[in-house]
Parts: C-alpha cells; structure tokens; sequence
C-alpha cells in the first residue's frame, strides 16, 4: 500500500522559511520521480517542483529560485525547501506520487 505522509507546514511571515518533508513507504521510492503540488484556497491543484529518480529537478517559474525539492533515497523522504515565502504561497502542499498523494501540509504565510 502507498502511504505519504506530509509535514512540515505552519504560520511563517513573508520573506521566511519552512522544510516540507514528505515519508514514503509502500513503493520502491529510490526508483521513480516524485512531485510536490499545492492547492491554495478556492483554488486546484497547482503542480510546484518535480524530482526524478536521477536528482533532476524541475519547477514552475514562479517557485524557482525559492524553493528546492530534494529526497533521502536512504530514509525514502522527499523534501520542498521553501524560502523567501510569499502570500500567495499560501496553500496546503502535497506530495505526489504517480496518482497518489498524501493528507497534506497547510502553509499559511501571512503579517
């Protein structure tokens, strides 16, 4: 069975930081891409950053520069560094994993 279990969210003010973290179990994680999305309120799924099995990553245009997705093949947990955090980041973010995803974690980044 697939199971992601997010963590990592809060209250931050903007211009601040916060490590997502993302524990994966179920699948051979150290063999496939994995992504993190978000869904910001009143809003759909929004894809954010892509990691493949190799490292190679990916972003949208308006999270790069900001955020780096990473993952611990060791201790099968994918990673979202979010700096420099903005209002409009404000969502619950999702890992992903082929059409599986977890239960989320809520960033809120507000003054």
């Amino acid at each position: 069975e697939v199971q992601l279990v997010e963590s990592g969210g809060g209250l931050v003010q903007p211009g601040g930081s916060l490590r997502l973290s993302c524990a994966a179990s179920g699948f051979p994680f150290s063999s496939v891409g994995m992504s993190w999305v978000r869904q910001a309120p009143g809003k759909g799924l929004e894809w954010v950053s892509s990691i493949n099995n190799a490292g190679r990553t990916s972003y949208q245009d308006a999270v790069r520069g900001r955020f780096t997705i990473s993952r611990d093949n060791a201790k099968n947990t994918l990673y979202l560094q979010l700096n420099n955090l903005k209002t409009e980041d404000t969502a619950i973010y999702f890992c992903t994993y082929a059409n599986n995803r977890g239960q989320g974690t809520q960033v809120t980044v507000s003054s």
